[in-house]
């Protein structure tokens, strides 16, 4: 688990000032190694950890992390955005009856034929999102 010292030195390095409740909000996320939260499952975390904050400091909050390259968004529709810890190359499953973000496993997944991107333009990232849901069958 990274500590305060850490947590403040990592906010530094992405350009964020540490705040007491930015470095309190890194450590819940950051502490348990890479997970996907919602910004609704981190204010439950921080208000059981103690944190005082409100939800719309945990949106701005994810959003900053997301700016700087702290955390990876991902939206599996227009109401739904998970926050990913690992900012790293890869892909996810959704599941649909628990609302849960899970990594896939490496190379099971190739993109290929990708159309040229305009002009002065090049592709960042793909994101690859499988839905799954129980077999009702």
């Amino acid at each position: 688990m990274l500590h305060d010292l850490d947590m403040e030195k990592r906010l530094r390095e992405a350009k964020l000032r540490p705040t007491r409740q930015r470095v309190a909000l890194a450590e819940i996320m950051f502490g348990k190694g890479d997970r996907h939260l919602s910004a609704e499952t981190l204010y439950e975390e921080a208000r059981e950890a103690g944190v005082a904050v409100s939800l719309a400091t945990i949106y701005n909050t994810l959003h900053q992390f997301t700016d700087n390259g702290l955390l990876r968004a991902i939206s599996i529709d227009s109401s739904k955005t998970y926050f990913d810890t690992n900012t790293g190359n890869h892909h996810h499953f959704f599941f649909e009856d628990s609302e849960e973000v899970v990594d896939m496993p490496d190379g099971y997944v190739t993109v290929a034929n990708l159309p040229e991107p305009p002009a002065g333009m090049e592709v960042s990232r793909v994101d690859v999102i499988v839905r799954v849901r129980n077999n009702v069958s």
